[in-house]
């Protein structure tokens, strides 16, 4: 439900009215940032809103119920600290958003209108578009336990149990050989075997990228170097001597949770679950009808 003060109420009732938008966008990492689309700075609740950044705002679709409230930004990457690197490498990806109607002659007077979080932010040339998604969008996220044949944990958290920080699953190191796409060279690794960080993780720890993770497809050892494929190409080139960290990768098999991690009591998949054949499978002559489970032996020891 919109509060509004009294004094904002008679003026919008007076019939003239000098309304101006304003938004403060707080990044992840507490950065705030404040922006109007009036021809002159605003001040209000600590934050100055800049008015140098060319912002505009598309039509804000507003809905009751537990519909999802949206709407859009537009804006040059004209403001302080608003720049093309940050929007590559996505600093303002799911920061908080605060849209508010304000009396610019009265900063006092003012109404917030819409509550949320960045989604996606596209960036042409020198302008930008970000849609700003309602408090409501939570609503739509999944939640729940799957059940499937694979581990739903993920790999160092409260379910799994291991700690993503001790030195026999992770390591630091620093890029050796500088390349482009999504190939990282390094070569202080060598106290792990080939494949150990195959589906891990990647945090940068220094350079142009630092702060972002990257999930890691191949670890291989080639010519005396580590060479690790990422999935994504990094928004930024690295460079020579940029620091990274590596965490040990987990495919979510029990197999891998039993033998490399010998964690399986942890393990939160079910690897004895029928799939989707089952539902079409029959009895044929020559096979072998036991008793025992889908997975294996009688006693269904295989894990």
């Amino acid at each position: 439900m919109l509060e509004m003060t009294d004094s904002l109420g008679a003026h919008l009732a007076s019939g003239a009215t000098t309304l101006t938008r304003c938004w403060r966008v707080t990044r992840q990492d507490g950065l705030v940032f404040g922006f109007t689309d009036h021809d002159r700075d605003l001040a209000f609740d600590g934050t100055v809103f800049e008015a140098s950044t060319g912002m505009d705002a598309a039509t804000l679709d507003a809905a009751l119920g537990l519909s999802v409230d949206n709407a859009a930004a537009l804006g040059a990457l004209s403001a302080v600290g608003l720049t093309e690197e940050d929007i590559l490498v996505g600093r303002f990806d799911d920061a908080s958003v605060e849209h508010w109607w304000v009396n610019w002659q009265a900063p006092e007077d003012r109404i917030l209108v819409l509550r949320g979080a960045l989604g996606e932010v596209r960036q042409q040339g020198n302008a930008f578009e970000a849609e700003l998604r309602g408090i409501s969008e939570a609503l739509n996220r999944p939640l729940g336990r799957a059940f499937s044949r694979t581990c739903g944990a993920a790999f160092g958290d409260s379910s799994c149990g291991i700690d993503p920080l001790d030195p026999a699953y992770s390591a630091e190191d620093t890029v050796t050989t500088a390349l482009d796409g999504a190939v990282v060279v390094a070569r202080g690794l060598d106290a792990f075997a080939e494949g150990w960080f195959s589906f891990g993780v990647l945090d940068w720890q220094s350079g142009s990228n630092q702060g972002l993770r990257a999930m890691i497809k191949q670890d291989l050892r080639i010519a005396g170097t580590r060479r690790l494929e990422l999935w994504e190409t990094p928004p930024l080139p690295p460079a020579l001597g940029d620091r990274f960290r590596v965490t040990a990768g987990c495919d979510g098999t029990a197999a891998t949770c039993r033998v490399k991690f010998d964690n399986f009591l942890n393990f939160r998949g079910f690897p004895h679950i029928p799939g989707e054949d089952w539902v079409t499978a029959y009895p044929r002559s020559g096979d072998v009808h036991e008793g025992g489970t889908r997975g294996g032996g009688a006693n269904g020891d295989t894990c």
